[in-house]
């Protein structure tokens, strides 16, 4: 999750890998119940809709409508970029007909590379944030939660006229003052139920092994298109999921006909 302006960042994305791994211990707790957080998986979602409503999710920009609900689905998102990376991970994207949900960061990201959010909206992803600066939420007082919050937000909306509705939290860390202020902004808060913990290696094939042997229906697979093995992973993982018979789909067709309510955490 740390940040990628060229080369010449490539000490900022060590520091920032270093980061994420002290802190995957604790997440790991967070996600297997030793600390409380309540999440919501997206079956439950969809479940709470009801049979009523649309019968999927709606079609954007060339990818077809999907009934999750009859589909074998599972939600492709990249966090941190964009990046120097990006613009062959859309073109892969674009030529396998995969959606993706981005989460992206603002400063040396979303301010460095405006044209690539631009073109991830255009051509059909799903655009979020992940925060300004990366700063763990957990450990910011409140202004600086928001300002954390709104500042990539108003900037994917200004370069694609769309409101960001979701968010992921760095290092998936959020507690109840995050979901007070997601809610008071309008995110949902997305975590993932497979990482390739790609910031621990440079080796595609073993990024493609870990995500095949975590995948399951509704997965939410986590990467990050800002390290050199994760993009030339992309196509692997794209052919052996889709011969399992999985469709892939962004997060909000995860969830329709329901949908991610504000202040809420899913995973």
């Amino acid at each position: 999750m740390p940040s990628l302006t060229s080369k010449m960042t490539k000490t900022g994305t060590t520091l920032r890998g270093a980061a994420i791994l002290a802190a995957a211990a604790s997440l790991t707790l967070a996600l297997s119940g030793c600390t409380k957080l309540e999440t919501t998986s997206p079956s439950s979602v969809r479940d709470k809709a009801g049979p009523a409503g649309a019968s999927g999710a709606q079609a954007r920009a060339g990818f077809g409508a999907v009934d999750c609900r009859k589909a074998k689905c599972i939600a492709l998102t990249f966090d941190a970029g964009p990046s120097e990376n990006s613009a062959r991970l859309l073109d892969i994207l674009k030529e396998k007909q995969v959606p993706a949900t981005f989460f992206l960061l603002g400063k040396r990201h979303i301010d460095t590379y405006p044209e690539l959010v631009r073109r991830m909206a255009a051509e059909g992803h799903e655009v979020a944030g992940h925060t300004w600066t990366h700063k763990i939420l957990t450990d910011a007082e409140p202004d600086e939660i928001r300002e954390e919050l709104e500042r990539p937000n108003q900037e994917i909306e200004r370069l694609t006229g769309r409101r960001p509705t979701l968010m992921r939290p760095p290092q998936g860390r959020t507690d109840d003052t995050v979901h007070d202020i997601c809610r008071e902004l309008g995110l949902a808060e997305i975590l993932w139920s497979v990482t390739a913990k790609d910031y621990t290696t440079n080796d595609s094939d073993l990024i493609t092994e870990r995500v095949l042997d975590q995948s399951s229906r509704d997965g939410i697979i986590l990467l990050h298109d800002i390290y050199d093995g994760t993009v030339p992973a992309v196509p692997g993982i794209v052919d052996a999921l889709k011969a399992r018979g999985y469709v892939f789909v962004t997060v909000p067709q995860l969830l329709a006909p329901g949908s991610a309510e504000p202040g809420k955490v899913y995973r």
